[in-house]
C-alpha cells in the first residue's frame, strides 16, 4: 500500500482548474444525473457503463433532463441540448472509459464489495495522478480505498438525489486521503455549480444522512405514539422548520433565537424524545408488509394512480425554480 504523499506528488500539482476530462462510472439514477451536471458545466465527460443497453437508457434520461433545463433557461447562452449531449461520450468498459481522465467519479450499487471491485478495475486503467471519487451515500471511504494501491487520491463526493437539481455535495476524506485531494474536489464541485460541504472526517452517513435519520427517528416515534399522523408531521416540517432551515441553517437559527432559550427547552425535551438505537418498529412493519412507498403504490401514504408522479413533478419544478434563483443571485454578485 502506498504511503500518503504531499499533494504535488499525488496530483502533479493539479488544481481544480487543471481538470478537463471526467470519467463518470455508473449509468443509473445518480450516474446519469452527475454526468449531466459535468456536461452542463462544460466538461468533456465519459459515461462509463457495462453495456450498450444501459448506456442507451442513461443517455435517454440525460436528454430528457437536458431538455427540461433548456426549457427553464438553464443552459449557457446560445447553447442547445445537442451541444450539451455532444460533450458526453458513452463508453462500455473501464479500459477506454477511464484512460486519460483527470477525475473519475463512481455511482455504482451501494455495496462495499461491489465498489471495491469496481475501483480495483478502475485503478488498472486510470492515470496515476487522476483523482478518484465515490458517490456513496454513507459507506466508509476508508474501507473502499483500502483496496487501492494509491488510496491517498480517493475521496467521497456525495451528490444528493436528484443530483442535477440538488445543490449539495458532501466532500469526505477517508483515513488515507491526502488533504489536497479534498481541496481540489471541493473546488471542482464549486466550478460545476454545486454547493459543496467540506466534511472534516468520515462518519457513517456523513452529515446529511445522519441529520435526516435523526429527524426521521423522532417523526416515526411521534406517529407510533399517536401524537400526530404522517400528514400532520410532514406539514409541521414543510411549513416551519423546512422553510426556515432552507434560508438559515439550524445552528444559525438557534443563534438567532437565543442559545439560552434552546438550552432551557433541551433540559426537559431531550429526555422525552426517542433515543432508540435500532430501526424504527413502525418502519420495520411497513417494510415487512411490502409497503415500500411510491415504488409499490403505498407507504405511509397512498401513491396509487397519478399521485406519486404529480408529487415528484411538483418537487422537481420547485427545485428547478430554486436553481434559477441561485443562478440569478450568483450573476448579480
Amino acid at each position: 500500500m502506498a504511503q500518503q504523499q504531499d499533494g504535488a506528488t499525488v496530483l502533479g500539482a493539479k488544481s481544480a482548474e487543471d481538470i478537463k476530462v471526467i470519467a463518470n462510472v455508473g449509468t443509473g439514477t445518480m450516474g446519469h444525473a452527475i454526468a449531466l451536471q459535468f456536461a452542463l458545466a462544460g466538461y468533456g465527460t465519459r459515461l462509463v457503463g457495462r453495456s450498450e443497453a444501459s448506456l442507451d437508457r442513461s443517455m435517454g434520461r440525460i436528454r430528457a433532463d437536458a431538455e427540461t433545463f433548456a426549457g427553464a433557461g438553464l443552459l449557457h447562452a446560445g447553447e442547445t441540448v445537442e451541444d450539451l449531449l455532444a460533450r458526453i461520450t458513452p463508453i462500455v468498459g473501464y479500459e477506454q472509459g477511464v484512460a486519460g481522465a483527470d477525475f473519475v467519479i463512481e455511482s455504482v450499487a451501494e455495496n462495499l464489495e461491489v465498489k471495491q471491485s469496481v475501483w480495483r478495475e478502475i485503478e488498472k486503467f486510470a492515470p496515476k495522478d487522476a483523482i478518484f471519487a465515490t458517490n456513496t451515500s454513507g459507506l466508509s471511504p476508508t474501507a473502499i480505498q483500502s483496496v487501492l494501491e494509491r488510496p491517498e487520491r480517493f475521496v467521497v463526493a456525495h451528490f444528493w438525489n436528484p443530483a442535477q437539481l440538488m445543490p449539495l455535495v458532501e466532500v469526505v476524506p477517508g483515513a488515507h486521503t491526502n488533504p489536497h485531494v479534498v481541496d481540489v474536489t471541493f473546488d471542482l464541485m464549486n466550478l460545476i455549480g454545486k454547493k459543496p460541504a467540506k466534511i472534516k472526517k468520515e462518519s457513517l452517513g456523513f452529515v446529511g444522512n445522519r441529520l435526516q435519520m435523526a429527524v426521521l427517528r423522532e417523526e416515526f416515534h411521534i406517529i407510533q405514539e399517536g401524537i400526530a399522523d404522517a400528514a400532520a408531521v410532514d406539514d409541521v416540517m414543510k411549513y416551519s422548520l423546512g422553510r426556515r432551515w432552507n434560508l438559515v441553517g439550524p445552528v444559525a437559527s438557534i443563534d438567532l433565537g437565543g442559545l439560552d432559550v434552546f438550552y432551557n427547552i433541551s433540559t426537559y425535551l431531550f429526555d422525552d424524545m426517542d433515543n432508540g438505537t435500532g430501526p424504527s418498529p413502525l418502519l420495520a412493519e411497513k417494510v415487512k408488509e411490502g409497503n415500500l412507498g411510491a415504488k409499490t403504490g403505498r407507504g405511509f401514504f397512498s401513491w396509487q394512480g397519478e399521485d406519486g408522479k404529480r408529487v415528484i413533478e411538483q418537487r422537481d419544478k420547485a427545485l428547478l425554480h430554486a436553481l434559477k434563483e441561485d443562478a440569478a443571485a450568483e450573476a448579480t454578485e
